[in-house]
């Protein structure tokens, strides 16, 4: 109990000098209070339903408009014992672990094997689910940006980054900025609550990582009503994101390849523009340099911007993946995304069988072909040797005749 008056010492949230009574003094309705967080809440269990009603009666008819079609799968056969050993110890067994197996089962290591890879193609998500994830999240994003973008587009500092700092902190919060703040901390408080659930992706780690320093960030920053340079954070977020996930949206889709490579590389762009060159130089600057002009540094200073750093080096390392896929794009090359699904692409033995017979009949009517015209330039050659034989002795033939004669 004595740790929690310690966790609102005013050393760690305010500047030196500053203390809560004096942030009363702004009144209510004018300052960030910590207690309004607990309205993120509701709001990110509301994001959660809504997003259920988004996914099951919206996505859908926009996925069917986009051609998006589930791959076909081949559900693995009821085996008790390989059920049980794949959700038990894991998705695929060691050489030993397969010899074990086939005793108990009585089924060959091929057998086995397939088993395996079909069931773990069972578990894959289909399009439509990661087409309706992307939908849900373009949809928020689009109408986070606008809303943001129309309530900071006229503020001073917005143009001015010097603007954060001005009488801080005794800087008066609007109630469009209190909402824009609730709302990006409810979202990002449900894409945390659904991650266990969601479409599991090669950077699941990183993910988890950026929603807890995002949420850290969001409600560290309204506390020490760091709410300025906070809303400049979220835009210049949501700026490139609006960008990815119709990119997504129309790479899940049939016939929509040449939109979804200008999206990308739109986004691309914008990306590295603003995660690479104007987060650091511009916020992070701000907020290391800039904010000294105003005030000492504090507790909050260094927790706020080792947050902030923290989001630069997963931008380095998402920047990384997608200069990757620009070089695989520039090449010709590019088929799907980095962060795609942890399983790789699985093809069934029925598909290959398939394959095989669909490719058969092609290549035995070639070779038919050409084994019909083989034949034909052999009894052409055949005959004229034969021809050339006949003429050869009937010559011989005469010649002894006259010589008789």
């Amino acid at each position: 109990m004595e740790m929690l008056p310690d966790l609102w010492k005013e050393d760690y949230w305010l500047p030196p000098g500053v203390t809560w009574r004096d942030m009363e003094q702004m009144g209510d309705s004018n300052r960030p209070r910590p207690l309004d967080l607990l309205i993120a809440l509701p709001l990110a269990l509301g994001f959660v339903a809504l997003r259920y009603m988004f996914e099951r009666f919206v996505a859908p008819p926009m996925a069917r408009c986009l051609g998006v079609k589930n791959r076909f799968q081949v559900t693995a056969a009821p085996s008790p014992n390989l059920e049980s050993f794949y959700i038990q110890n894991r998705r695929e067994p060691t050489q030993s672990e397969m010899e074990g197996l086939m005793l108990s089962c009585r089924k060959t290591q091929r057998q086995i094997e397939t088993w395996f890879k079909r069931r773990r193609s069972q578990d894959k998500p289909s399009k439509t689910k990661k087409f309706g994830e992307a939908a849900w999240r373009f949809f928020f994003y689009l109408t986070a940006f606008v809303a943001g973008l129309s309530c900071l587009v006229d503020k001073p500092w917005f143009w001015d980054l010097r603007e954060c700092w001005r009488q801080y902190p005794f800087q008066p919060m609007e109630r469009a900025h209190y909402w824009y703040y609730m709302l990006e901390l409810g979202f990002y408080g449900s894409l945390l609550l659904r991650i266990s659930v969601d479409v599991k992706r090669k950077d699941f780690k990183e993910q988890v990582v950026h929603h807890l320093a995002t949420i850290f960030l969001l409600s560290f920053s309204y506390c020490a009503n760091y709410i300025r340079i906070g809303t400049l954070v979220m835009l210049l977020h949501d700026s490139s994101d609006i960008l990815l996930e119709p990119a997504k949206m129309f790479n899940y889709g049939a016939g929509w390849r040449r939109s979804c490579d200008t999206l990308f590389v739109m986004f691309a762009v914008i990306f590295l523009v603003t995660r690479l060159v104007i987060f650091p130089s511009k916020i992070i600057h701000t907020t290391l340099v800039l904010s000294m002009e105003v005030f000492e540094p504090f507790a909050g200073y260094y927790f706020f911007n080792i947050l902030l750093m923290v989001l630069q080096g997963l931008h380095i390392f998402w920047a990384k993946l997608i200069l990757h896929m620009v070089y695989k794009f520039l090449k010709g090359k590019l088929e799907k995304d980095e962060r795609s699904d942890e399983e790789s692409e699985v093809e069934e033995e029925e598909e290959d069988k398939g394959g095989e017979e669909n490719k058969d009949p092609g290549v035995d009517c070639y070779w038919e072909k050409s084994k019909d015209s083989l034949n034909s330039k052999l009894s052409m050659l055949t005959n004229s040797c034969v021809l050339n034989n006949l003429a050869n002795h009937r010559s011989s033939v005469v010649d002894r005749m006259r010589k008789a004669q």
